[in-house]
């Protein structure tokens, strides 16, 4: 198959997004909009007339040409409308350019993997719900332990509300720990992902306030190709002693549930993030992480 590398200012935003959008693994993180935001540089390969694409994001520091997967952008890979085989996903791969000495990204739940030579695999896991059915059939399906902490944090006269800005969100993660493990270049993707979400009418902040209506969770979350892909959750210490989290998601799931929609949580590999989201019902899916290093000794030995 022929795979074409496209740099950035060749490739065809139209077409792009309609691949996406079209695409049976299609998914927020993979649009032209989001990519931007997220990524400064991205090029791409391309089969045919957009029929499967595979986004590149990358990067340079000291000479050296790399792959990476951006903040707040869990799975990327190949996407199509056909069905992607093992070998379909592998040509791909060894499509990359061989400038790009060092791949560490995440691939997607419909990108298996076979053939391909000096590829280091993880397997991640994210953890999904689907919200066909109406809210009293999701709900029998909750852990006691989370029922308990959702009327826990409804004792607590926990609120949840709509309609916060973007600098809400930021001031949130300031005052937590959160803070150092973000930068400041991050708190402004968290603004523009959220300024350009709500602008395409494919996002919404929930919020949770305090009986002193005090801000102490924030969920982002973004819809596209029938599924909420769950962006960011801030909360403080506040938060953690209601149970609010525990009371946003569940109004989330009241919110949405018996539409044709998916809610992806987004992880996690940490054990009690993952007990979490399971305990709402929540099913585990693996998706694939490769790395390929390519850089000359030592600094092979670095990127071990």
């Amino acid at each position: 198959m022929e795979i074409r590398y496209l740099k950035q200012n060749e490739i065809n935003i139209t077409k792009w997004d309609k691949c996406i959008a079209g695409s049976i693994n299609g998914i927020v993180y993979a649009y032209s909009w989001y990519l931007d935001i997220v990524c400064e540089t991205w090029n791409a390969l391309v089969y045919g007339d957009y029929e499967t694409v595979m986004p590149l994001t990358y990067n340079k520091k000291y000479g050296i040409s790399y792959l990476y997967q951006p903040q707040f952008s869990q799975q990327l890979g190949i996407f199509s409308s056909r069905n992607l085989s093992g070998e379909i996903v592998g040509n791909f791969i060894k499509s990359i350019p061989e400038k790009f000495s060092f791949i560490e990204i995440n691939l997607n739940k419909f990108n298996s993997i076979n053939d391909v030579n000096n590829i280091k695999l993880k397997q991640n896991v994210t953890y999904e719900l689907e919200l066909i059915r109406d809210y009293e059939s999701l709900f029998r399906q909750y852990k006691k332990n989370t029922i308990r902490n959702i009327r826990k944090a409804i004792q607590n006269k926990i609120s949840i509300t709509h309609g916060l800005k973007p600098n809400d969100v930021v001031a949130l993660l300031n005052s937590t720990g959160n803070k150092q493990a973000y930068t400041e270049k991050d708190f402004t993707i968290v603004r523009r992902l959220i300024v350009g979400a709500i602008r395409n009418n494919s996002g919404q902040l929930f919020g949770a306030y305090t009986e002193n209506n005090n801000l102490c969770a924030v969920g982002f979350f973004i819809y596209s190709n029938k599924k909420a892909c769950f962006i960011l959750s801030v909360a403080n210490d506040e938060a953690k002693k209601t149970s609010a989290m525990f009371l946003l998601i569940d109004e989330f799931i009241k919110q949405y549930a018996s539409k044709n929609m998916i809610l992806d949580f987004e992880g996690s590999n940490i054990e009690g993030i993952a007990r979490f989201y399971a305990g709402f019902g929540a099913r585990p899916f693996n998706y694939p992480s490769i790395k390929i290093n390519k850089l000359f000794y030592p600094l092979r030995l670095i990127k071990r």
